[in-house]
């Protein structure tokens, strides 16, 4: 007997998902079911990124789950439609502090990472991208003048989830079996480490190591008022084939997780008790409103145009997309618009 293609019901006759994302305060609301998406029973796994990442892409054990862009663009790019997403972005972050370099190394300013020995954990990550990008675009630096080295941040054996074609004149190598990258960083082996994670090495205020930018919230708020861009990390993925089987899972799920975020947008700035433990927390709100205005986390297609345009501009240049898509093409068309009343 053939096994029933109907995915697994949930409460009350309700579809049955397994979401894997991370256990943010703008999807929590999903977790604690304080927001039910329309038709669908989530199981809701909160898991690190690169747990998820690798289970999802590597062995596909997900339903829903939290995706690296780079590794969904790189996909779609060289036609592997095994996800389709939908327009929300559960994690952004700018990364001009993501750069540690070694204060011995010779490295004052950006254009003195040409020539240098440069550690990652994958070069296609997502962050990575962005630094390599923000590198070439402000400060003239292009990803085939850096010696790449790839591996752990603090634990050895780590493997790129995906393989990539890279253009030849980038030069990326693993480091050696058993080495990671913050240790040889803090041995002066690597000039430099980027990435989304901050060195062992750095938290523990090893000599030599610091940031090349250590002013970095000025530098990153200058960024912003030049560009209009806050950095995309990590969008949602549904399989395409629990995609196809009820498409309007997208729209739901869309609408749920902007509902989630909403509901942290109404009581970050409360006064009457502080819901975060940083005391300062109404101030820094009022700081980044002034600075990005009310939305400053937008889902949807529209208010991150230009940072998924200039995202899927820096993956095709280094390697990590085949091709350019659309901003339209990486989403589910469902979420493309909506009913207006």
């Amino acid at each position: 007997m053939s096994a029933d293609p109907r995915p697994a019901s949930g409460r009350h006759g309700l579809v049955r998902l397994s979401l894997a994302c991370g256990d943010y305060d703008r999807v929590r609301a999903l977790r604690e079911r304080r927001v039910r998406p329309e038709g669908l029973d989530l199981v809701f796994l909160p898991l690190m990124p690169e747990e998820i990442f690798f289970r999802q892409a590597v062995h596909h054990e997900f339903d829903v789950s939290e995706l690296s862009l780079a590794t969904y663009t790189s996909l779609r790019s060289r036609g592997d439609t095994s996800f389709i997403a939908i327009p929300v972005f559960p994690s952004r972050a700018f990364r001009h502090s993501g750069i540690f370099v070694r204060s011995d190394a010779g490295i004052a300013k950006p254009q003195d990472l040409r020539g240098k020995r440069v550690g990652l954990s994958e070069y296609q990550l997502t962050a990575n991208v962005w630094i390599r990008g923000i590198l070439e675009d402000e400060h003239g630096v292009r990803p085939s003048e850096i010696e790449w080295l790839t591996g752990g941040l603090e634990e050895a054996g780590r493997r790129e989830k995906i393989e990539l074609p890279l253009p030849p004149d980038i030069r990326v190598r693993p480091i050696p079996d058993g080495k990671t990258l913050s240790a040889m960083l803090e041995s002066g082996e690597l000039d430099a480490v980027i990435g989304p994670r901050i060195p062992s090495a750095f938290r523990r205020g090893a000599p030599g190591v610091r940031r090349l930018f250590p002013d970095y919230r000025t530098v990153e708020i200058d960024y912003f008022r030049r560009t209009s861009i806050f950095p995309i990390m990590h969008t949602v993925a549904i399989k395409r084939e629990v995609y196809e089987r009820d498409r309007w899972i997208a729209q739901s799920l869309a609408k749920a997780f902007a509902q989630a975020k909403r509901l942290v947008e109404d009581t970050i700035y409360e006064t009457a008790a502080s819901w975060t433990m940083i005391p300062w927390m109404h101030e820094e709100v009022e700081i980044v409103r002034s600075i990005a205005g009310a939305d400053w986390w937008p889902y949807g297609i529209d208010p991150n145009r230009t940072t998924l345009e200039t995202f899927m501009r820096y993956a095709v240049s280094q390697g990590v997309a085949a091709r350019g898509l659309a901003v339209e093409e990486l989403f589910a068309p469902e979420t493309l618009d909506t009913v207006k009343i």
